[in-house]
Protein backbone atom coordinates (compact mmCIF):
# COMPACT_ATOMS: atom_id res chain seq x y z
CA UNK A 1 0.00 0.00 0.00
CA UNK A 2 1.15 3.37 -0.90
CA UNK A 3 1.39 4.89 2.40
CA UNK A 4 1.35 8.85 1.19
CA UNK A 5 -1.77 8.70 -0.98
CA UNK A 6 -4.83 10.36 0.55
CA UNK A 7 -8.32 10.89 -0.89
CA UNK A 8 -11.41 12.28 0.76
CA UNK A 9 -14.60 10.04 1.26
CA UNK A 10 -16.97 9.60 -0.09
CA UNK A 11 -15.42 9.46 -3.55
CA UNK A 12 -16.52 8.59 -6.98
CA UNK A 13 -15.02 6.51 -9.80
CA UNK A 14 -15.77 6.95 -13.64
CA UNK A 15 -13.54 4.62 -15.68
CA UNK A 16 -14.24 5.51 -19.29
CA UNK A 17 -12.92 2.18 -20.63
CA UNK A 18 -12.79 2.56 -24.70
CA UNK A 19 -15.90 4.18 -25.08
CA UNK A 20 -14.34 8.08 -24.80
CA UNK A 21 -11.08 9.39 -25.58
CA UNK A 22 -9.00 12.69 -26.40
CA UNK A 23 -10.79 15.89 -26.89
CA UNK A 24 -14.37 14.45 -25.83
CA UNK A 25 -13.36 12.45 -23.40
CA UNK A 26 -11.58 15.59 -21.95
CA UNK A 27 -14.70 17.56 -21.72
CA UNK A 28 -16.63 15.30 -20.27
CA UNK A 29 -14.10 15.25 -17.52
CA UNK A 30 -13.95 18.95 -17.11
CA UNK A 31 -17.49 18.72 -15.82
CA UNK A 32 -16.88 15.73 -14.19
CA UNK A 33 -13.81 18.25 -12.28
CA UNK A 34 -16.36 20.85 -12.14
CA UNK A 35 -18.91 18.62 -10.08
CA UNK A 36 -16.55 17.33 -7.90
CA UNK A 37 -16.14 20.70 -6.71
CA UNK A 38 -20.13 21.38 -6.29
CA UNK A 39 -20.36 18.29 -4.40
CA UNK A 40 -16.96 18.47 -2.30
CA UNK A 41 -16.12 15.24 -3.71
CA UNK A 42 -12.92 13.58 -5.33
CA UNK A 43 -13.20 11.72 -8.43
CA UNK A 44 -10.73 8.64 -9.75
CA UNK A 45 -10.85 9.24 -13.34
CA UNK A 46 -9.04 6.18 -15.99
CA UNK A 47 -8.77 7.29 -19.37
CA UNK A 48 -6.91 5.78 -21.82
CA UNK A 49 -3.26 5.18 -21.18
CA UNK A 50 -2.27 7.76 -24.22
CA UNK A 51 -5.18 10.49 -22.76
CA UNK A 52 -3.29 10.27 -19.06
CA UNK A 53 -1.28 13.40 -19.81
CA UNK A 54 -3.99 15.35 -21.26
CA UNK A 55 -6.64 14.69 -18.45
CA UNK A 56 -3.93 15.03 -15.74
CA UNK A 57 -2.68 18.69 -16.74
CA UNK A 58 -6.05 20.04 -17.82
CA UNK A 59 -7.62 19.13 -14.77
CA UNK A 60 -7.77 19.92 -10.74
CA UNK A 61 -6.69 18.44 -7.80
CA UNK A 62 -10.18 16.75 -7.27
CA UNK A 63 -9.89 14.65 -10.29
CA UNK A 64 -7.30 11.49 -9.46
CA UNK A 65 -5.94 10.33 -12.37
CA UNK A 66 -5.29 6.59 -12.72
CA UNK A 67 -3.74 4.25 -15.41
CA UNK A 68 -6.33 1.62 -16.66
CA UNK A 69 -3.54 -0.54 -16.42
CA UNK A 70 0.48 -1.45 -15.93
CA UNK A 71 3.09 -4.01 -15.99
CA UNK A 72 5.40 -4.72 -13.42
CA UNK A 73 8.34 -3.97 -15.16
CA UNK A 74 11.77 -1.78 -14.68
CA UNK A 75 12.91 0.79 -17.35
CA UNK A 76 14.49 -1.47 -20.08
CA UNK A 77 13.50 -4.03 -22.24
CA UNK A 78 9.54 -4.01 -22.84
CA UNK A 79 8.06 -3.15 -26.00
CA UNK A 80 4.67 -2.79 -25.87
CA UNK A 81 4.19 -2.74 -22.31
CA UNK A 82 3.28 -0.21 -19.76
CA UNK A 83 5.93 0.75 -17.73
CA UNK A 84 5.09 2.12 -14.13
CA UNK A 85 7.59 5.09 -14.16
CA UNK A 86 5.82 6.76 -17.21
CA UNK A 87 2.30 6.20 -15.70
CA UNK A 88 3.73 8.24 -13.20
CA UNK A 89 5.68 10.96 -15.61
CA UNK A 90 2.48 11.19 -17.12
CA UNK A 91 0.64 12.91 -14.48
CA UNK A 92 -1.12 9.79 -12.87
CA UNK A 93 -1.60 9.35 -9.18
CA UNK A 94 -2.77 5.63 -9.42
CA UNK A 95 -3.17 2.41 -11.39
CA UNK A 96 -6.46 0.30 -11.34
CA UNK A 97 -5.53 -3.89 -11.71
CA UNK A 98 -7.07 -7.13 -12.52
CA UNK A 99 -10.11 -5.73 -13.94
CA UNK A 100 -12.61 -8.18 -15.42
CA UNK A 101 -11.76 -7.11 -18.58
CA UNK A 102 -7.75 -7.15 -18.25
CA UNK A 103 -7.19 -10.41 -15.52
CA UNK A 104 -4.13 -11.07 -14.08
CA UNK A 105 -2.72 -13.65 -11.73
CA UNK A 106 -2.42 -13.20 -8.08
CA UNK A 107 1.01 -13.39 -8.68
CA UNK A 108 1.61 -10.39 -11.17
CA UNK A 109 -1.10 -8.36 -8.81
CA UNK A 110 1.79 -9.09 -6.16
CA UNK A 111 4.34 -7.82 -8.71
CA UNK A 112 2.79 -4.35 -9.85
CA UNK A 113 1.52 -3.56 -6.65
CA UNK A 114 5.16 -3.71 -4.95
CA UNK A 115 6.35 -1.34 -8.22
CA UNK A 116 3.89 0.63 -7.50
CA UNK A 117 4.10 1.58 -3.87
CA UNK A 118 7.97 1.88 -4.70
CA UNK A 119 7.48 4.67 -7.06
CA UNK A 120 4.56 6.44 -5.37
CA UNK A 121 1.38 5.40 -7.24
CA UNK A 122 -1.74 4.33 -5.10
CA UNK A 123 -3.27 1.02 -6.32
CA UNK A 124 -7.00 0.01 -6.86
CA UNK A 125 -7.48 -3.68 -7.38
CA UNK A 126 -10.48 -5.02 -8.85
CA UNK A 127 -11.92 -8.51 -7.59
CA UNK A 128 -15.10 -10.79 -8.10
CA UNK A 129 -15.18 -13.79 -5.90
CA UNK A 130 -15.09 -13.80 -2.00
CA UNK A 131 -11.79 -15.94 -2.19
CA UNK A 132 -10.34 -13.72 -4.56
CA UNK A 133 -10.85 -10.75 -2.90
CA UNK A 134 -9.54 -12.20 0.05
CA UNK A 135 -6.51 -13.22 -1.51
CA UNK A 136 -5.89 -9.21 -3.24
CA UNK A 137 -6.57 -8.09 0.54
CA UNK A 138 -3.76 -9.64 1.75
CA UNK A 139 -1.50 -7.97 -1.10
CA UNK A 140 -2.94 -4.73 1.03
CA UNK A 141 -3.86 -2.23 -2.10
CA UNK A 142 -4.74 1.44 -1.19
CA UNK A 143 -8.49 0.59 -2.64
CA UNK A 144 -10.42 -2.76 -3.69
CA UNK A 145 -13.17 -2.63 -6.11
CA UNK A 146 -15.50 -5.65 -5.29
CA UNK A 147 -17.30 -6.20 -8.50
CA UNK A 148 -19.15 -9.66 -9.78
CA UNK A 149 -17.86 -9.72 -13.37
CA UNK A 150 -21.33 -11.27 -14.57
CA UNK A 151 -22.54 -7.44 -13.91
CA UNK A 152 -20.49 -5.53 -15.33
CA UNK A 153 -21.95 -3.82 -18.05
CA UNK A 154 -25.65 -5.31 -17.64
CA UNK A 155 -27.36 -1.99 -15.51
CA UNK A 156 -28.20 -4.51 -12.87
CA UNK A 157 -26.49 -3.32 -9.60
CA UNK A 158 -25.07 -5.39 -7.12
CA UNK A 159 -26.60 -6.35 -4.43
CA UNK A 160 -26.48 -5.62 -0.66
CA UNK A 161 -25.77 -9.02 0.68
CA UNK A 162 -22.81 -9.45 -1.60
CA UNK A 163 -21.57 -5.77 -1.30
CA UNK A 164 -21.43 -6.32 2.88
CA UNK A 165 -19.96 -9.61 2.83
CA UNK A 166 -17.07 -8.18 0.68
CA UNK A 167 -16.36 -5.12 2.60
CA UNK A 168 -16.83 -7.75 6.08
CA UNK A 169 -14.00 -9.60 4.58
CA UNK A 170 -11.39 -6.95 4.05
CA UNK A 171 -12.18 -5.33 7.04
CA UNK A 172 -10.80 -8.30 8.89
CA UNK A 173 -7.70 -8.45 6.28
CA UNK A 174 -6.65 -5.14 6.52
CA UNK A 175 -9.36 -1.99 7.91
CA UNK A 176 -6.71 0.33 5.99
CA UNK A 177 -8.04 -0.66 2.62
CA UNK A 178 -10.87 1.35 1.61
CA UNK A 179 -13.29 -0.76 -0.31
CA UNK A 180 -16.39 -0.13 -2.29
CA UNK A 181 -18.40 -2.71 -4.62
CA UNK A 182 -19.47 -1.96 -7.85
CA UNK A 183 -20.35 -2.95 -11.10
CA UNK A 184 -23.81 -2.53 -12.93
CA UNK A 185 -23.83 1.16 -11.12
CA UNK A 186 -26.64 2.95 -13.43
CA UNK A 187 -28.91 5.70 -11.46
CA UNK A 188 -28.58 7.60 -8.57
CA UNK A 189 -30.60 5.17 -6.41
CA UNK A 190 -27.67 2.72 -7.63
CA UNK A 191 -25.39 4.88 -5.47
CA UNK A 192 -27.78 5.86 -2.99
CA UNK A 193 -28.04 1.87 -2.35
CA UNK A 194 -24.49 1.39 -2.70
CA UNK A 195 -23.71 3.95 0.35
CA UNK A 196 -26.37 2.22 2.55
CA UNK A 197 -24.77 -0.72 2.63
CA UNK A 198 -21.63 0.67 3.55
CA UNK A 199 -19.17 1.60 0.56
CA UNK A 200 -17.06 4.56 0.69
CA UNK A 201 -17.90 5.71 -2.57
CA UNK A 202 -19.47 4.50 -6.03
CA UNK A 203 -18.79 4.25 -9.78
CA UNK A 204 -19.74 3.96 -13.44
CA UNK A 205 -18.12 2.94 -16.48
CA UNK A 206 -20.46 2.25 -19.55
CA UNK A 207 -23.62 4.04 -18.19
CA UNK A 208 -22.20 7.62 -18.00
CA UNK A 209 -20.40 6.63 -21.42
CA UNK A 210 -23.66 5.40 -23.25
CA UNK A 211 -26.01 8.03 -21.73
CA UNK A 212 -28.14 10.35 -23.92
CA UNK A 213 -26.77 13.22 -21.58
CA UNK A 214 -23.76 11.55 -19.86
CA UNK A 215 -23.12 15.22 -17.76
CA UNK A 216 -26.33 15.00 -15.76
CA UNK A 217 -26.21 11.11 -15.12
CA UNK A 218 -22.72 11.82 -13.85
CA UNK A 219 -24.56 14.58 -11.74
CA UNK A 220 -27.23 12.26 -10.60
CA UNK A 221 -25.09 9.67 -9.28
CA UNK A 222 -22.50 12.11 -7.72
CA UNK A 223 -24.88 13.89 -5.89
CA UNK A 224 -26.94 10.83 -4.88
CA UNK A 225 -23.53 9.58 -3.14
CA UNK A 226 -23.13 13.15 -1.44
CA UNK A 227 -26.51 13.58 0.02
CA UNK A 228 -26.49 9.79 1.08
CA UNK A 229 -23.48 10.05 2.95
CA UNK A 230 -24.13 13.28 4.35
CA UNK A 231 -27.20 11.74 5.63
CA UNK A 232 -25.77 8.47 7.09
CA UNK A 233 -23.14 10.01 8.98
CA UNK A 234 -25.17 12.79 10.26
CA UNK A 235 -27.50 10.93 11.94
CA UNK A 236 -24.46 8.94 13.48
CA UNK A 237 -22.87 11.94 14.97
CA UNK A 238 -26.33 13.11 16.07
CA UNK A 239 -26.58 9.72 18.39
Amino acid sequence: MYKDYRISIPFFEFGPKAYLYGERLLALVKEIDRLAHKYDMDVIVDPQTTDLRLIAENTSERIHVFAQHMDGITPGPGMGTILPEAVKAAGAVGVILNHAEKKLTIDEIAKIIRRADMIGLATMVCADTEEEIRAVARLAPNIIVAEPSRLIGTGIAVGREYAEACMRIVAEINPDILVFPSAGISSGRDCENIIRAGSVAAGSSSAICKAADPVALAEEMMSAVRRTWDEIHKKTVNR
